[in-house]
C-alpha cells in the first residue's frame, strides 16, 4: 500500500511543540520530510551597509535549526536545511519525492507573502495541496471579534475587546514520533549559514527549542522571578530582570499560547498578581503588532508609515553611523547601542530611548534605524520591530501625538547610580573630574546626578544635541 507523504515546511515555527502546521501534516500523512529554506536575501546588505540578518541572528538561528534536527531525530525524523528560494526548491522536492501536500506557518511580511503565493501557485499545477496556519500570536486571525479592517487603532482598545471576547485557544500536543521516509538521509547545513566571524561576548542566549523551554521553566519555576516582573521589567543590566523570551518568540522556538497557559499554572500553582497579568499583558502587545502588520503590510515598512505621515529626514549617514556605534556622545545611547552592538541584545527601555534619540533629536530616517535593529537584534520580530519604530517616530499606533524621550531625564531614572553607563562605557571610569567639555554645559547637573563624569577625552563628546 503506498504510504501518504507531505512536506512540512518549518518557517518562523522553529519548534515541535504547539505546532499547528506540523500537527496537521502529522494527521495527514503517514511520512513527512521537515524542511527549512534559507533564503540567500538575508545575507545582502541594506541601505545602511548592513548585512539583513547580522552575526547574532544567524548564529542564533544556526543554534536553533541545530536543536530542531536533534528534536526531531529523536522523534524517528530528518531536517532538511536548504539555500535558495522556497517557490522552487519546494516544488522540486514535492514531485522528486511524490509528496501530495505541503503545509507550513502562514506568515506576514511582504516579500513571504509573495513567495506563499508563487509556491502556491506552482504547487497548484501539479496537483499538490498548499496549507498555512496561523499560529504565531495568542489569539487565533480567526477569533478577533471584529475584522481585521476594523482593528482598533490603538492598543488599549484592542486589549480590552480581546481580554474580554477572546479565548486563548489549547495547546497542540508535542509529537512523540514523526515518521521519515525510510531510506533517505539528512543534509548538512548550507555553508550560507555558517559564513561570517561568530560573534563574542554574547554567553545568555543559545537558539532552540530546549533552550526556550529550559528558560521557561528556569524564569517562572525555578527562580520564581515572574512574581516580580512588574517592578523589575525596566532593568537594564543582567539576565533575569525581565523574562527574555523574545529571541525563542521571534523564531518560533517558543509558542506564546504555551508561555500563557504555563503563566496560568503558575498563577494557580505560586501567586496572581499584577506582574503575572503585565507578562500576558506583554504578549498582547506582540499580537497586537502582528495584527497591525497583517492589515497594513507593506505600509509598516515605509517612511511615512502607517499613519501615510509625510515628514522629511536628515539622511547623513556619518552621523548615523556615530548613532549605531555608540558614539554620539551621550553616554545613555551610546551604552545601549554598545551593548547591542556587543551582545545582540537592548532592553526594552533602551530600544525606546535610542529610537526616540535617533528620530526626535538627530532628526534622521527612522526606517534606517528599524534596519539596523533587524541586523543585529537577536530577537528580531518584523511586526514588534518595526511597529515599535513606526510608534516612536509618529507614524504608526501612539495615541500620544510628538512622543519624546528626555534622555537624560530617563538616565537619571533608570540608572541613577551610572552602573549600566559604566558598564558599557568604561573609558568613563577613567577620566578624571574636571572641566565639563563645553557642549554639555547645559546638562552638567543631570549628567552628574547620573553617576558620570565627562572630561574632554570622551568620544564624540561635541556631537550632542541640546
Amino acid at each position: 500500500m503506498r504510504k501518504r507523504r507531505v512536506i512540512h515546511w518549518f518557517r518562523n515555527n522553529l519548534r515541535l511543540h504547539d505546532n499547528a502546521s506540523l500537527y496537521r501534516a502529522l494527521k495527514n500523512a503517514d511520512e513527512v520530510i521537515s524542511v527549512y529554506i534559507i533564503d540567500s536575501c538575508y545575507c545582502e546588505n541594506t541601505v545602511i551597509d548592513a548585512p539583513r540578518m547580522g552575526p547574532f541572528r544567524r548564529k542564533f538561528l544556526i543554534e536553533s535549526l541545530l536543536d530542531l534536527q536533534r528534536r526531531l531525530q529523536i522523534a524517528g525524523g530528518q531536517l532538511w536545511v536548504f539555500e535558495g528560494k522556497a517557490d522552487e526548491i519546494i516544488p522540486e522536492l514535492a514531485l522528486k519525492y511524490d509528496a501530495e501536500a505541503v503545509y507550513c506557518q502562514a506568515e506576514l511580511d511582504p516579500a513571504e507573502l509573495s513567495v506563499e503565493e508563487k509556491l502556491e501557485a506552482r504547487l497548484w499545477k501539479y496537483r499538490i495541496r498548499f496549507e498555512c496556519c496561523w499560529q504565531s500570536t495568542l489569539f487565533h486571525l480567526e477569533d478577533l471579534p471584529f475584522p481585521l479592517s476594523n482593528l482598533p487603532k490603538v492598543f488599549t482598545d484592542f486589549r480590552k475587546e480581546t481580554e474580554n471576547h477572546v479565548r486563548v485557544r489549547d495547546v497542540y500536543p508535542t509529537p512523540e514520533h514523526v515518521p521519515f521516509p525510510f531510506g533517505l538521509s539528512g543534509n548538512e547545513l548550507p555553508l550560507i549559514a555558517l559564513k561570517g566571524q561568530e560573534p563574542q561576548g554574547n554567553n545568555f542566549y543559545a537558539g532552540g527549542e530546549s533552550n526556550g523551554l529550559k528558560r521557561l521553566q528556569y524564569y517562572l519555576w525555578e527562580s520564581d522571578l515572574l512574581k516580580n516582573y512588574k517592578e523589575t521589567r525596566n532593568g537594564l543590566l543582567g539576565w533575569d530582570y525581565s523574562s527574555k523570551f523574545s529571541p525563542w518568540l521571534a523564531l518560533g522556538c517558543l509558542s506564546p499560547r504555551r508561555i500563557f497557559y504555563e503563566i496560568k499554572n503558575y498563577e494557580e500553582g505560586r501567586v496572581k498578581n499584577e506582574s503575572t497579568y503585565w507578562m500576558i499583558f506583554e504578549l498582547l502587545w506582540r499580537d497586537y503588532f502582528k495584527f497591525v502588520h497583517k492589515k497594513h503590510g507593506a505600509q509598516l515598512f515605509v517612511q511615512e508609515g502607517i499613519q501615510n505621515k509625510n515628514r522629511k529626514y536628515s539622511e547623513d549617514l556619518n552621523l548615523f553611523k556615530l548613532w549605531a556605534r555608540g558614539h554620539t556622545g551621550v553616554p545613555f545611547i551610546d551604552a545601549n547601542m554598545r551593548e547591542l552592538n556587543t551582545t545582540g541584545f537592548m532592553s526594552n527601555r533602551g530600544r525606546q530611548n535610542v529610537a526616540s534619540f535617533l528620530v526626535k533629536d538627530l532628526e534622521i530616517n527612522w526606517t534606517w534605524g528599524a534596519i539596523y535593529f533587524e541586523s543585529m537584534l537577536i530577537d528580531y520580530d518584523a511586526s514588534s520591530n518595526w511597529g515599535n519604530w513606526n510608534y516612536i517616530a509618529g507614524t504608526g499606533n501612539d495615541p500620544r501625538k510628538d512622543r519624546y524621550f528626555n534622555i537624560l531625564s530617563q538616565g537619571k531614572r533608570y540608572d541613577g547610580q551610572g552602573d549600566y553607563v559604566r558598564h558599557w562605557l568604561p573609558e568613563l571610569s577613567a577620566i578624571p573630574g574636571g572641566k565639563i567639555h563645553e557642549p554639555w554645559k547645559m546638562c552638567s547637573r543631570e549628567l552628574s546626578g547620573m553617576g558620570v563624569v565627562l572630561g574632554e577625552n570622551y568620544p564624540h563628546a561635541g556631537i550632542v544635541i541640546q
